[in-house]
């Protein structure tokens, strides 16, 4: 059972953040020149403190993702797909291992149900200073029917989701099969958005997880959270999730 956990959200704070995904307005990512605390750089990819703190009692960062405000993830040439997901996942376990922290978020939203502001392509790492993102987890957390696995990589469907239906997990336990994660991870989103429920899906989560000496990230399809999970907590899965499954094989595999 998941613990209370809870966070402090600075309002006053929201309110001034700039917000191109619901409105049109400039992009703060794409102007580099007016970037302020940059914190580390890889080619077009840019790690920078968060203009907008508004969690409070963390650490908070944005890593822009590319120069092509118009540019997705599942569209990214693979030299840069891989850059982009090693740089960002040495990054994260960096801030980590420097011991600040209680424990530290790196996750993206994509798109206007995901509880993202900006529309640019880019990620967070967050570190918490008084909470713990693993109390709310568990072995099941990462469980799931098997889609495909390679070079010690796997990718399967969620049989525990955390909120509900479709949840995508990849599992990895060394840092030098990162390359094959983000080929699982871009298929992913690729189907979700181009292929999900036969139409494609506007938004997604992606999260990763340091648990139990692996990495894991799911990749979560996102729209309007069933009542059902709002009002009594009730996850829900498909009936038949096989056909899913088999949909994705014969796509990208």
């Amino acid at each position: 059972m998941d613990k209370d956990t809870i966070l402090k959200f600075n309002s006053s704070i929201a309110r001034k953040k700039p917000n191109n995904v619901h409105q049109k307005k400039p992009c703060p990512f794409c102007v580099t020149e007016g970037l302020s605390d940059i914190l580390d750089t890889r080619d077009s990819i840019i790690l920078v403190k968060n203009k907008y703190p508004v969690i409070e009692d963390a650490f908070q960062t944005v890593l822009i993702e590319t120069d092509d405000c118009e540019s997705e993830l599942s569209e990214y040439s693979k030299p840069h797909l891989y850059k982009l997901i090693r740089f960002g996942v040495e990054k994260w376990l960096e801030i980590e291992e420097q011991g600040r922290h209680r424990s530290v978020a790196f996750f993206k939203n994509h798109g206007p149900l995901s509880g993202g502001s900006v529309r640019h392509p880019h990620m967070q790492i967050i570190g918490f200073n008084n909470v713990d993102y693993r109390d709310n987890l568990s072995d099941d957390s990462f469980e799931g029917h098997e889609i495909h696995s390679s070079n010690g990589v796997h990718l399967n469907l969620s049989t525990h989701p955390r909120i509900g239906f479709t949840e995508f997990n990849i599992a990895l336990d060394d840092m030098e099969k990162i390359d094959q994660a983000a080929d699982y991870i871009q298929k992913t989103v690729h189907y979700v958005v181009n292929h999900f429920n036969g139409r494609g899906c506007s938004s997604y989560n992606l999260f990763f997880y340091h648990w139990s000496g692996k990495i894991y990230i799911k990749v979560i399809p996102r729209y309007a959270t069933t009542p059902l999970y709002v009002g009594y907590g009730f996850r829900q899965v498909f009936s038949n999730p096989h056909q899913l499954i088999e949909d994705v094989q014969n796509r990208y595999f």
